[in-house]
């Protein structure tokens, strides 16, 4: 299999396994992550989703030798299958964490671009890489780096094609920890049942306020956390955790 999912208690790890191909993305893999994220954006067992890789690489971007395969008539291509990947990562509506253990090139970048936050192992690179084999972008290179990095440190990724360290890509905040390699996974983890502990219902309106905010006012984007705020006074876990405050104990929320 050149993909594997994996349920550890509430978290959902998808792991890129195509080590000897730098886990290059080939159609198997984007067909197979887009339906199983389909499958657990509705799955009340599965809280947050882990994205990783095994080998020295997370991702070296899309296999080069699938990528201009025409479909046949009437199919959907390759590049189709990527945009609908990508719109199902960015549109997940639970906390998506980027655990990076390697280099993360051009569409292993554009993962890391649609998760939540990252945790990088410190052998950890990122790059774009797309001008060296004179591709352009179609999962969010171009369009979403420059929201994540300063403009100009996103253009020089782009235009170099050259990489740079976790520590570094810390710097420009894109990265939120940077761990040894061999405790990657632990940590990871850990953060991960860490979310899964909190409302699901709070988690996924944050992350639908906070997705939209950079494209609205700041007043819009206030009035549209008001309105969140205003529909979730109505639900069980806001109610649950003003019980447990009181009641001096762990909330134990249901999402609704």
């Amino acid at each position: 299999m050149s993909i594997e999912f994996e349920l550890k208690g509430p978290v959902g790890w998808v792991t890129l396994a195509r080590p000897k191909a730098m886990n290059a993305l080939n159609r198997e893999m984007v067909d197979g992550m887009t339906e199983r994220l389909q499958a657990w954006r509705n799955d009340p067992a599965v809280r947050v989703v882990v994205v990783t890789a095994t080998g020295p690489a997370f991702c070296a971007g899309a296999d080069l030798k699938q990528a201009g395969a025409p479909a046949a008539p009437g199919e959907p291509d390759f590049l189709d299958a990527i945009v609908v990947f990508f719109e199902t990562l960015r549109g997940f509506p639970k906390p998506v964490i980027a655990a990076v253990n390697g280099l993360a090139l051009a569409g292993g970048m554009e993962i890391v671009l649609a998760c939540d936050f990252v945790i990088a192992a410190q052998s950890a690179r990122f790059g774009d890489a797309h001008s060296n084999f004179g591709v352009f972008p179609g999962g969010g290179g171009a369009a979403i780096l420059p929201r994540k990095v300063p403009a100009n440190v996103a253009k020089y990724l782009l235009f170099t094609g050259d990489s740079i360290s976790a520590d570094e890509m810390k710097t420009y905040g894109l990265v939120s920890e940077v761990v040894p390699d061999e405790e990657l996974a632990a940590r990871v983890q850990a953060i991960a049942e860490k979310l899964a502990r909190k409302s699901p219902l709070v988690l996924s309106r944050m992350k639908k306020v906070a997705n939209e905010a950079a494209d609205k006012s700041i007043a819009d984007a206030l009035r549209h956390e008001v309105l969140e705020l205003r529909n979730h006074k109505r639900s069980w876990d806001i109610q649950e955790g003003l019980r447990a405050f009181v009641e001096k104990r762990q909330p134990e929320f249901k999402g609704y």
